[in-house]
């Protein structure tokens, strides 16, 4: 039987802890989904096909709210992703299509981030030591995000990588 009270939602995690964090909510009885794909990598001395987390630092959980707690504490997992300043629902639609791609036996699917931060965008850091911060972007591009803090009245700039970042409405 479906539950309606159940949603679908993405949840960042720390980065490269996709696996780890679908893992340990599966032990919390967590219905949940690490989309993978298999890649294959080139060593200098060999290549290997190895199953890859189609979105990183992302892992998507069909939930209650009343679950959204028990998200919350598994180790690696550092917020919900939010749309409009609540947690964005995924809908069942959209992980049945992303379901379908993946099932393509040929099928390579590539991730591109809207992410292309714009000079004056108020963004929020998600990952590491300034995490829940807010700053203004100086200088953008796809991979490296330039960001003015304010803290203690005095202005920091830091350089981040483009996926430690989302837009602040």
């Amino acid at each position: 039987m479906i539950d309606l009270n159940k949603k679908w939602y993405a949840i960042y995690t720390k980065p490269r802890w996709e696996k780890k964090v679908d893992a340990l909510l599966i032990k919390k009885e967590i219905d949940t989904w690490c989309p993978v794909q298999k890649v294959q990598k080139q060593w200098s001395d060999r290549k290997k096909i190895i199953e890859e987390p189609l979105f990183k630092s992302y892992v998507f959980v069909n939930i209650g709210e009343e679950e959204r707690v028990k998200v919350l504490m598994t180790d690696g997992v550092l917020n919900f992703v939010h749309y409009l300043g609540k947690p964005a629902i995924i809908r069942d639609e959209e992980i049945d299509l992303i379901k379908k791609y993946l099932s393509e036996a040929d099928a390579q699917i590539e991730i591109i981030s809207n992410i292309g931060f714009k000079e004056n965008t108020k963004v929020r850091v998600n990952h590491g030591v300034f995490m829940d911060n807010d700053g203004i972007v100086l200088r953008g591009g796809k991979k490296k995000v330039y960001v003015q803090l304010q803290s203690l009245g005095q202005v920091m700039v830091v350089e981040f990588p483009a996926e430690y970042l989302s837009p602040v409405k």
